[in-house]
C-alpha cells in the first residue's frame, strides 16, 4: 500500500521552462557542468552543482557551494523564473524520445515505504555521494531532482492520466537533445482521490533510477524528525520528491562492457576461449557502416545473446541455456557474462573497481564500443537489455543488481518540479 501524495510545487515561470530544464547533475563531471553553465546560465544545473559558480581551487563539497545553491534558487523564485502553485497537486510528465512515449505522475512518496521496503532498491549506494545530496537537500530545504520510481500498471492510473493529457498543457517544449517534454496539472480532487486510491493499492513501488538522490532524500527527512520529535507524519520532510512510470512504458537500454586487455592472451587463444564458453559465430568483417553492416545486424535480439568486438570483427555470441542460473541475480545476462568469462578468462575480479573494465551506455551506440575497441581497449561487448521484469524480480527477492545493469532513457528533466521541505 504506496502512499503517494499530491504536493505544492516550485516550477519554472512558463516562459523559462525550455532553458531552466537540464539534465540530472550526476551525469556530468565537474568541467562538463560549468561548461554548460557557461552556455546557458538559467540552466538549473547552475543550481544542481553550484560550484559552477565559483573558481576550480574552490571544493566542489564545500560548504559555500550548498549555501550558494540555497541563496539561489530563492533569488530565482524571488524574481520570477519560478512561481510557486497555490495549492496541492499532481502533475502528468511525458516525455516523447525517437518517437516513443512514457508519461508518468509527479508526486510525493513517503520516506516511511522507503523505510519499510514498499518502495524497493536493486542498487547499494555510496556514502560519499550521498552526502553530497544530503547536503543539498538540507541547506536548499528543497529537493531538487526526482527520483525514478516504477510501478506495474494500473488501468485506474492509465485512464485518469489519458483524460489529463487531453487538456491544455502547462509546458509543452523540445530539449536541445530532440526530447519533447510535456507536463499537466492534476488539481480536480476527484482525479486526485482516483489516483491516490489506487497507489494505495499498489504493493510494490521499484527505484528505477535515482538510488542515492532516494537515499540522501530520506536521510534528510528521518534527520528532521530527530530534530522535530513533535512531528505528526503530515510535515512536508516526510515525503520525497518523484516521477512513477507505468512498467509497460519504459524502455531500459542495453549498458556495454569495454576490456582493456586480454589478461595476456592472444586473440587466437581468447577467441578459443570464448568457442568453448559461448556458440560464436561472425557476423561480419570489418565495422558498422563498412560493406553495408547496420547496428541492427549487430545487436543482440534476445536475451542470452550478445555481440562481440574483437580485432575489427563483430561476433554473435549466445549463451549455452545449461550455464543460466535460474536465480534473479545471477541469470542475468550481465552476471553470466562477469562469472563465465570477464572474472575467470580476463581476470575482471570486482567490476566496480577494476581500472582494466569499463561501461558505456546503450545511447551512445554501438560505434562507440568500436571506437573504444580499436583505441584504448582490445575487446567489447554489447549486451541485450536487462529487462523491467528482472529488474522487478532482483528487488523483489530483495537483492541487488550487478553494476551497470541497467541504463534508463530518456533522462528525466531536473529543475522542472521543486519539493519544498
Amino acid at each position: 500500500m504506496a502512499k503517494i501524495k499530491p504536493f505544492v510545487c516550485i516550477r519554472p515561470a512558463e516562459d523559462k521552462v525550455s532553458k531552466i530544464a537540464a539534465l540530472p547533475y550526476d551525469v556530468y563531471n565537474r568541467a562538463e557542468a560549468k561548461a554548460v553553465v557557461e552556455k546557458n546560465p538559467q540552466s538549473f544545473l547552475a543550481i544542481d552543482r553550484a560550484e559552477t559558480q565559483f573558481s576550480d581551487d574552490v571544493d566542489t563539497y564545500d560548504p559555500r557551494v550548498y549555501e550558494k545553491a540555497h541563496d539561489m534558487l530563492r533569488d530565482w523564485l524571488k524574481k520570477g523564473a519560478f512561481v510557486r502553485d497555490e495549492r496541492k497537486a499532481y502533475y502528468v510528465y511525458e516525455l516523447t524520445m525517437d518517437g516513443r512515449v512514457q508519461t508518468g505522475i509527479v508526486a510525493c512518496a513517503s520516506i516511511d515505504d522507503y523505510a519499510g521496503n514498499i518502495i524497493k532498491k536493486h542498487e547499494n549506494t555510496r556514502a560519499d555521494k550521498e552526502q553530497d545530496r544530503i547536503n543539498h537537500v538540507d541547506i536548499c530545504n528543497a529537493q531538487t531532482g526526482p527520483i525514478f520510481l516504477a510501478y506495474r500498471s494500473s488501468e485506474v492510473i492509465r485512464q485518469v492520466v489519458k483524460a489529463v493529457k487531453e487538456r491544455k498543457a502547462l509546458y509543452d517544449f523540445v530539449a536541445e537533445d530532440g526530447i519533447r517534454h510535456r507536463v499537466f496539472e492534476i488539481t480536480d480532487e476527484a482525479e486526485i482521490s482516483e489516483i491516490e486510491s489506487a497507489f494505495d493499492k499498489i504493493n510494490e513501488i521499484y527505484i528505477a533510477d535515482g538510488h542515492h538522490r532516494a537515499a540522501s532524500a530520506v536521510k534528510v527527512g528521518f534527520k528532521r524528525r530527530a530534530e522535530h520529535p513533535d512531528y505528526d507524519g503530515t510535515e512536508e520532510f516526510n515525503y520525497f520528491l518523484s516521477v512513477l512510470f507505468p512498467d509497460e512504458e519504459l524502455m531500459i537500454m542495453d549498458y556495454n562492457r569495454v576490456v582493456k586487455d586480454l589478461n595476456g592472451l592472444s586473440e587466437t587463444d581468447f577467441l578459443a576461449k570464448m568457442e568453448s564458453l559461448f556458440v560464436v559465430k561472425p557476423i561480419s568483417d570489418g565495422c558498422i557502416g563498412e560493406n553495408g553492416l547496420t547496428e541492427e545486424q549487430v545487436r543482440p535480439d534476445k536475451k542470452g545473446d550478445f555481440s562481440m568486438f574483437l580485432e575489427n570483427r563483430w561476433y554473435r555470441c549466445c549463451m549455452k541455456q545449461k550455464d543460466v542460473p535460474n536465480d534473479p541475480v545471477e541469470g542475468l545476462d550481465v552476471s553470466v557474462l562477469q562469472n563465465l568469462l570477464l572474472t575467470p578468462v580476463l581476470g575482471i575480479g570486482d567490476p566496480k573497481t577494476d581500472k582494466r573494465i569499463d561501461f558505456v551506455g546503450g545511447i551512445r551506440g554501438l560505434r562507440e564500443l568500436e571506437k573504444r575497441a580499436k583505441t584504448d581497449c582490445k575487446v567489447a561487448f554489447a549486451m541485450y537489455p536487462t529487462s523491467i521484469q528482472e529488474l522487478f524480480a532482483v528487488a523483489d527477492a530483495n537483492r541487488l543488481m550487478p553494476p551497470k545493469s541497467t541504463w534508463f532513457e530518456p533522462k528525466l528533466r531536473s529543475g522542472l518540479f521543486i519539493h519544498e521541505i
